[in-house]
């Protein structure tokens, strides 16, 4: 008998959170549908969207560990595999101490199996050397407004773009390709009336139909905010009320964005001044205004400043604790959010609780029975250049591939050949799974229950709609397995649902969001104190987490690498609407891949002219740190003395080009600035 299932989940790409049923035949996933009436999707889905299955059984799945003998793979056991790695984290963490032993957990997994990874590292080895990807992409927005309001998340929500905001600023977000679904609502707010200003270096989908658009020299955001304040406190379009009852530190921001004229900062950024001030009039005069941004903020070392600077502008006027304004940070990845939720972090445990407060840790030591120190641990970039140098001896990879998401992937190539001993687990056999010592095959979305939380702090259920591939296992149940194989207690878990109730009284800000409700309600926003909560769409209202609004007075600074004689363009790094991030799931899917099947660098028509491109069809673009070879793309869409290269392509990987430099608080690299070359290839 032929059975048929229709299996509601959440979408495994962007941080939108759309939903989708998952077509099941027989036991095998053939197809996805939309989910109609879903409250941030509205029966909609997104190219990736549609083919989100499409991945799932291709041919190059792990269905079996894999342990590297004599320099090849082969394949093991499960109980050889787990046994191998407890015995050599052991072994490590003895002779060196749990601080030479780190994880990276994974923005594309549910928020039980972040976790428990987590909880593994700090709980069985004793580190808080735990991070991952959202430290290349929003840890500036984590630390930015938290400094500014006391909560470092985006702070509305999608539905209100539509139905509430007034003039939306999109800067550094291609949102119509990057989060498609979030610039519908956006079309529809501006049908309503609402105003769409676009700030970018490139003329993106969205800026195409925006109200006002003006291109800009990628890292003078800093100075761009500061002229926007400076033309709204000049011409008394700031909202006093709103200063003088809800924030700190005005005047410190007011003096210092009294020297940022339109005419000076427009010699910065290369907005005419007029326009500064235009857009400045649009935004302080169609209130609710919402701030969107993602990456092209994030990404600069000087990722927090510019942050800071979006929180500045948008308490000026008013615009927080309000339906339909905000800063509202774009997340690049399906549960980039709840891995931060869940204290998949250095610095903190599940719910930003700090590391460095004896109180906090003596919380988890009684809850855990033990824990890690008071130290605050290793990040992403910190922790693969110690791998290379011998300080981590051990890493344990969980659905991440710094082989080609991290910044100068030369210099991570000699780090990750020099790890003594890694252990990666992943669905693929990942360009970073190719150096390692133990692969753990993992379970895809489709394979597992859980929760992601989207960009809006939504936490939405993610559901089984078959069996895990070959002997494939879920990656919480790796965990568990492996802590019970190292001795530990407290990893008896027997569903997802179990890890969520421990979340629940560990996690002030989860304490109400159990399965049962999810169940009921669809989703529920954090904070969500209790089970009687109704969750928090928008944040802020009344009263700052942090009490106040702090204004931070910010002076411009230059990006750490600028062109010069020998590397005349600026290099910015993005995404395109057909791939997700290092392409793994993407180029594995037929549709997706034939749609953008290559490598390719954006170039400006007078900068093709100018090298003498020629008709040439490809090109090679280098830096100090590297060179690539591939196809061009020349067009009018982009800032002369600009180009742009989608980063999704391990064959010619944008990050070998990057500058590995950090936002010094924050830890980001600048991925969106760097000097480079680009000649015909030969």
């Amino acid at each position: 008998m032929i059975e048929y299932e229709n299996i509601l989940t959440t979408c495994p790409y962007c941080g939108t959170g759309c939903a989708l049923h998952l077509q099941v035949l027989d036991g095998k996933l053939v197809g996805v549908l939309p989910a109609k009436n879903h409250i941030v999707s509205q029966g909609g889905l997104c190219i990736k969207g549609w083919n989100a299955h499409a991945f799932v059984n291709h041919p190059d799945r792990l269905k079996k560990p894999l342990i590297r003998k004599n320099g090849k793979f082969e394949e093991a056991t499960w109980d050889e595999a787990l046994t191998l790695i407890a015995e050599k984290l052991s072994q490590v963490k003895m002779e060196s101490g749990p601080d030479s032993i780190a994880f990276l957990a994974s923005a594309k997994c549910t928020n039980e199996e972040n976790y428990v990874l987590q909880k593994f590292a700090r709980a069985v080895i004793g580190t808080n050397n735990v991070d991952h990807c959202a430290r290349l992409c929003h840890a500036s927005t984590v630390v930015g407004l938290a400094a500014a309001f006391g909560s470092g998340a985006m702070t509305n929500t999608v539905p209100e773009f539509e139905t509430d905001t007034n003039c939306f600023l999109v800067i550094g977000s291609n949102t119509t390709e990057n989060h498609p679904l979030i610039a519908t609502r956006v079309l529809k707010g501006q049908k309503r009336g609402a105003k769409v200003i676009v700030l970018d270096p490139r003329q993106t989908p969205i800026a195409h139909w925006a109200d006002k658009y003006y291109e800009f020299r990628p890292g003078s955001d800093v100075a761009i905010f500061n002229a926007l304040m400076n033309v709204i406190i000049s011409e008394g379009l700031e909202d006093k009320a709103f200063i003088a009852e809800r924030t700190e530190d005005f005047e410190a921001l007011k003096k210092v964005v009294a020297e940022y004229t339109p005419e000076r900062v427009s010699e910065i950024c290369g907005i005419p001044a007029d326009g500064l001030r235009e857009v400045a009039r649009m935004y302080a005069q169609n209130k609710p205004s919402a701030i969107l941004y993602s990456m092209g903020i994030t990404q600069h070392t000087t990722g927090v400043d510019n942050v800071k600077s979006a929180a500045n502008l948008a308490m000026l006027c008013g615009n927080l604790g309000i339906a339909g304004g905000g800063v509202n940070a774009l997340r690049g990845q399906n549960n980039v959010q709840g891995s931060c939720d869940m204290g998949a972090l250095p610095n903190v445990y599940p719910g930003y609780q700090a590391v460095t407060i004896p109180e906090v840790q003596q919380k988890f030591q009684q809850a855990w029975g033990s824990t890690s120190s008071l130290n605050v641990g290793l990040t992403v970039t910190e922790i693969v250049h110690a791998a290379g140098e011998g300080n981590i001896r051990a890493l344990y990879i969980m659905a991440e591939n710094p082989m080609v998401s991290d910044p100068d992937l030369n210099h991570v190539r000699q780090c990750l050949e020099n790890t003594e001993f890694l252990v990666v687990q992943d669905i693929f056999l990942t360009e970073t799974a190719q150096f390692a010592h133990v692969v753990l095959p993992g379970a895809s979305f489709a394979e597992k229950d859980g929760t992601f939380t989207n960009t809006e702090r939504r936490v939405q259920r993610v559901r089984k709609a078959i069996e895990p591939l070959g002997d494939a296992k879920l990656d919480w149940v790796i965990v568990c397995e492996l802590a019970k194989k190292m001795g530990a207690q407290g990893f008896d878990f027997d569903s997802p649902k179990a890890i969520m109730q421990e979340v629940n009284k560990l996690t002030p800000s989860y304490a109400g969001i159990t399965y049962e409700r999810l169940e009921e309600l669809g989703s529920l926003h954090w904070p969500c104190p209790s089970e009687e909560h109704p969750g928090t769409p928008y944040l802020h209202k009344g009263k700052f987490s942090r009490g106040l609004g702090k204004f931070f007075a910010i002076e411009f600074k230059e990006p750490d690498e600028l062109p010069n004689e020998n590397y005349p363009y600026i290099l910015t790094t993005g995404r395109l609407m057909f791939h997700f991030h290092t392409g793994s799931m993407t180029r594995r899917s037929e549709k997706l891949h034939s749609e953008v099947p290559e490598a390719y660098v954006e170039i400006n028509v007078d900068d093709a002219k100018k090298i003498g491109l020629n008709g040439h069809k490809r090109v090679r673009v280098s830096s100090k740190r590297g060179e690539i070879e591939l196809g061009v793309r020349v067009t009018d869409d982009i800032k002369r003395g600009v180009v742009f290269i989608p980063f999704h392509f391990a064959e010619a990987a944008a990050n070998v080009l990057t500058n590995a430099a950090l936002d010094p608080v924050a830890k980001i690299p600048e991925y969106k600035v760097c000097a480079v070359k680009v000649e015909p290839a030969a």
